[in-house]
């Protein structure tokens, strides 16, 4: 923990040194529209020709011209006052862009964040522990997590990690949650959840956005899990010092209309644990040791499992959303439910 802590530290050191070294050297009016580059780049020309005018004492180097100095200045302080003028309407127009893009991105995460089950909202299961680490890597994400209480004390766990980051990616997420809260209504199987979510991507949606899932239905009496694993990281079933894989069972939602899927069936016994994750998590895992270390952290079997998880978040490596969803079944019939 100590050693989390120093490398926090680091970065919020580091990491505004290495963002102005990253963005000094980064072309940035390739990212303007195609009318406010044209008029940037031509004002920037007119003050290098403003200022090459002033040392050189002439509108044209070969010919000297024109013989009057005094021109020479008042016509390369037009152009230079032009010059900055323009760079000025441009600089300031696409500030006002980013700056409503950035309140529009922000108003989005305030909607994502209460879409996603929080503390408040995130229901009780007896009999097990629950709880659940979200980071989006911008200001919004393309994962989603949901739990659902289903008829027949069992409980619905979905994640699903939307290809492509920012709005884009965070739009589909919202399809892609009222697709299962609506579906689990009618009909709580993951076999058909997937299905029916499959055939919506496919008609609905480009043909580049696809989103890996998995569907886990668990009943709570007898720890059984019910799994459909569309593409996604397997989730882990960990007790007694093994583990299983549940391993994908079709494809990523989204890219074939005719996709099958399977379900398969495992048991959380008395005292083990279900680690449901997106591959931001394991990606921003340092070092050669990672799943050593993820391993470590669930075999864990005090009430900090889900720190020792988010303290494995390496920020230097992190470049996605990270979701995090751990289950863990008691040894007795009492439990409580958490939001980490």
């Amino acid at each position: 923990m100590q050693l989390h802590t120093f490398k926090t530290r680091l970065e919020k050191f580091t990491g505004p040194l290495r963002r102005i070294s990253q963005y000094s050297n980064s072309n940035w009016v390739r990212e303007m529209p195609r009318s406010k580059r044209i008029i940037t780049q031509n004002g920037i020309f007119l003050q290098g020709f403003a200022i090459y005018s002033f040392w050189s004492r002439s509108l044209a180097w070969l010919l000297m011209w024109p013989k009057n100095e005094r021109l020479v200045l008042f016509v390369a302080l037009i152009f230079y006052v032009v010059g900055a003028r323009m760079m000025n309407w441009a600089l300031t127009s696409e500030f006002v862009r980013k700056t409503q893009l950035e309140a529009d991105q922000i108003a989005a995460r305030q909607i994502q964040q209460t879409l996603q089950p929080g503390k408040e909202n995130l229901q009780e299961l007896p009999g097990y522990q629950l709880e659940t680490f979200y980071k989006p890597f911008r200001e919004v994400g393309g994962d989603y997590f949901d739990v659902i209480e289903l008829p027949g004390k069992r409980t619905l766990f979905a994640v699903a990690d939307v290809s492509g980051k920012g709005m884009p990616a965070a739009l589909l997420a919202a399809n892609i949650q009222a697709l299962v809260r609506s579906i689990a209504i009618l009909e709580a199987d993951p076999l058909a959840m997937a299905r029916q979510i499959n055939r919506h991507l496919c008609r609905y949606t480009p043909s580049d956005r696809f989103a890996t899932a998995v569907f886990i239905v668990l009943n709570r009496e007898t720890g059984e899990l019910t799994c459909v694993n569309a593409g996604h990281n397997a989730p882990i079933v960990f007790g007694s010092g093994s583990a299983k894989e549940l391993e994908a069972t079709g494809v990523p939602l989204g890219l074939f209309l005719d996709a099958t899927y399977e379900a398969r069936e495992a048991v959380l016994d008395p005292g083990a644990s279900l680690l449901i994750f997106t591959d931001g998590f394991t990606d921003s895992i340092s070092g050669e040791n990672a799943e050593q270390r993820l391993r470590e952290a669930l075999a864990d079997t005090s009430s900090k499992t889900i720190l020792i998880l988010k303290s494995l978040v390496d920020p230097r490596f992190n470049e996605d959303d990270v979701t995090i969803l751990l289950v863990k079944r008691d040894g007795n019939s009492s439990s409580h439910s958490r939001h980490a």
